[in-house]
């Protein structure tokens, strides 16, 4: 009894210490870099980019600075080559996924979505709010699958509501996607032809664009990171480390016993 004990208290530690966030399994080594271009980056202002900097096999990056990169940029080489291969090996899977739910001709905005995998067969269009609910479930993924253009009106946001993660968003785009004046995007962007984001647009996410050029403009990107186990995991890993001492105890014990 006490060592089945043990180690369902084990196992149950051990499930949640799993990492929650699935950008890195999707994208590869592209999840580390803020901007992927695949023929030039330029920007114009104080760009922040929290994360890496690639183009590949262009090698043209202008703008920074001002701009800044809180992490490494590359041009050409085989870092950039591998992370732009990545980058297309995922767009090609998350093109391949079964379409939960249509939404083409709809606007984006005003919709609250749960996770899903939602197809435009031609472009999208987010005006104002669009709200994610991943209904509790932090390993929830939504996916929208966008035939030709993506494009936000100025100020758009896309809100993430019960533990929806940027990391686990992605934005699948037929050719380009228009990211609108101070909006504020949640998820990864990766586009076939290229990406712009306007004046001050922000985006929690990666933006990745696998045959064309990325366009910035005083924005803020955030490469997304696995967050930091709450407090409920916190008792529960603590929980397994206390049973699985014991546990050793109890077989040390055990033997003891045997050879005596």
């Amino acid at each position: 009894m006490k060592t089945s004990f043990v180690i369902l208290t084990a196992l149950t530690g051990m499930a949640v210490i799993v990492p929650r966030i699935q950008a890195d399994d999707e994208l590869g080594s592209a999840v580390s870099f803020a901007v992927m271009g695949n023929t030039t980056v330029t920007s114009t202002g104080n760009t922040v980019l929290n994360g890496n900097l690639g183009v590949y096999p262009g090698t043209a990056i202008t703008g920074f600075g001002p701009g800044t990169v809180n992490g490494t940029t590359y041009i050409d080489g085989t870092v950039a080559q591998q992370a732009g291969i990545d980058a297309q090996i995922a767009y090609t899977a998350l093109g391949g996924e079964s379409p939960s739910q249509s939404l083409t001709g709809e606007d984006l905005g005003g919709q609250t979505l749960a996770p899903g995998v939602y197809q435009f067969t031609s472009s999208a269009q987010l005006t104002g709010l669009l709200t994610l609910n991943a209904e509790r479930n932090p390993n929830a993924q939504f996916i929208f699958q966008i035939g030709s253009t993506l494009t936000t009106a100025v100020d758009a946001s896309v809100v993430l509501e019960n533990g929806a993660q940027a990391g686990n968003i992605f934005w699948q785009v037929g050719s380009s996607a228009t990211i609108g004046t101070g909006s504020v995007i949640n998820g990864n962007i990766l586009a076939n032809a290229s990406i712009t984001l306007n004046n001050g647009a922000s985006l929690n996410g990666s933006a990745l664009a696998l045959n064309g050029a990325v366009t910035l403009d005083d924005n803020i990107i955030n490469i997304e990171s696995v967050p930091e186990a709450n407090s409920l995991e916190v008792l529960v890993i603590f929980g397994a480390l206390v049973g699985a001492g014991a546990g050793w105890g109890w077989w040390r014990g055990s033997l003891k016993k045997l050879k005596s």
